[in-house]
């Protein structure tokens, strides 16, 4: 909204400064900050809030050191994250951006999920919360709106280099710089994705079904579908397994957020994304505003939630943020990364199916289960192994911090 002010004040009233805000580094850094305050300042209002309410934990008994400590304390504080992405984002970002639009109805549909999960575990006094296949349904029904409107939707472009273009067609000349030579672009609708490792780190997604002899834009757009769903499933998921000691997904998140902005930004600037030699996407750059936003109110959230935690995100938090991480890696065409990038959930994630699988296999096969890890997820298995979970988190977020810079060098990786 703030945008649109100074957008008209220095169309018409010429105020010194106001065209700062028609630059996405500046927005993006005010929006950093102003999610910051949201989140630290009014944190600890929320906090008492949530404890005069009785919106406490309830903490199962696993055998673990300190657990009996987190007993009570308050959940849900995954509503002050998700005011610290959606204020700043509404403020700063350009609001008819379908891009944005597509990221706030994630904050809200993914967040929304996540409180009625806390609803009924707190107030309805039920351990096990929304059932599993509800939550499932949520996140397919959003996978399947995201993969739609970037199927469909014409605003959502690449743009791509055309050799030899037909008279009369609608393309734009360039100049190679060193070489002086002549070039045309133009945007098109495209099942393109990026990929490390491979070939102009390009993958169509119709090519997954063209090595059977099968083609067609109803394929295509299924095999899309289908990607998309599990993505959006897998990471929120990821996330919300993650979020199981003080600060893990917070600080993780994070990292993975700042990482998902360096890219949108390169993704969405056309003289960056020439140099990297991977595909320009206009209009996403607004991504790097709502991404400043989400590193800022989870860093801020850190405040309060990093041990001792005087707060937790509950799935109205963790389930908020695996669903944005996987959108916005799917809007930017990124989300081929996601295994590097979200490594941390990926870990989590297998080590409960492999724990799961092995005790069901041995069950079957023996009569008596057994576990290849003392308790899954990860991070469960080291505190039964006596690592300090401050410890834990630490080093997790190390391992975060690698992947992430990684994940930035496959760009030039070929």
């Amino acid at each position: 909204m703030l945008y649109y002010l100074f957008t008209w004040i220095e169309q018409y009233v010429h105020i010194p400064g106001s065209g700062l805000f028609q630059y996405i580094s500046f927005r993006t850094a005010v929006a950093v900050i102003v999610s910051l305050i949201i989140t630290t300042g009014y944190g600890s209002r929320l906090i008492r809030v949530l404890r005069a309410k009785q919106v406490g934990e309830t903490i199962r008994d696993l055998g673990l050191e300190g657990e009996k400590k987190k007993q009570g304390t308050p959940t849900m504080g995954g509503l002050i994250i998700i005011a610290g992405i959606m204020i700043p984002t509404l403020l700063f970002a350009k609001l008819e951006n379908i891009y944005v639009i597509l990221m706030l109805i994630t904050t809200v549909w993914m967040g929304a999920i996540g409180f009625l999960d806390d609803y009924i575990k707190v107030f309805r006094k039920n351990k096990e919360g929304l059932a599993g296949r509800f939550k499932v349904v949520g996140q397919v029904g959003l996978g399947i709106i995201i993969a739609c409107t970037m199927y469909f939707h014409p605003q959502i472009v690449v743009r791509e280099t055309v050799k030899n273009p037909a008279p009369g067609s609608q393309v734009e000349a360039h100049i190679q710089e060193g070489t002086g030579q002549k070039y045309y672009t133009r945007d098109v609708k495209s099942t393109k994705t990026n990929i490390p490792f491979y070939k102009n780190n390009e993958f169509d997604y119709a090519k997954v079904l063209s090595a059977f002899g099968l083609n067609g834009p109803v394929l295509t757009f299924i095999v899309f579908l289908l990607v998309v769903v599990v993505i959006v499933t897998a990471v929120s998921n990821g996330a919300n397994i993650t979020d199981g000691i003080d600060g893990l997904a917070t600080g993780t998140s994070a990292t993975i957020g700042g990482t998902l902005a360096i890219l949108a930004y390169v993704s969405g600037n056309v003289i960056f994304s020439d140099y990297l030699n991977i595909m320009y996407i206009p209009n996403s750059g607004e991504l790097v505003i709502f991404a400043g936003a989400f590193v800022g109110a989870c860093t801020g959230f850190l405040w309060y939630n990093s041990y001792p935690a005087q707060v937790f995100m509950g799935d109205t938090g963790s389930l908020a943020i695996g669903g944005i991480i996987a959108a916005f890696a799917v809007l930017i065409r990124k989300e081929l990364l996601i295994p590097i990038l979200c490594g941390v959930f990926l870990i989590e994630n297998l080590s409960v199916i492999m724990q799961v699988s092995y005790f069901k296999y041995t069950k079957r096969k023996y009569g008596e289960g057994k576990r290849i890890f003392r308790m899954a997820p990860l991070h469960h298995h080291y505190q039964k192994k006596g690592y300090h979970e401050a410890k834990i988190v630490t080093r997790f977020w190390i391992l975060g911090v690698i992947l992430a810079v990684l994940t930035i060098v496959t760009l030039k990786v070929r």
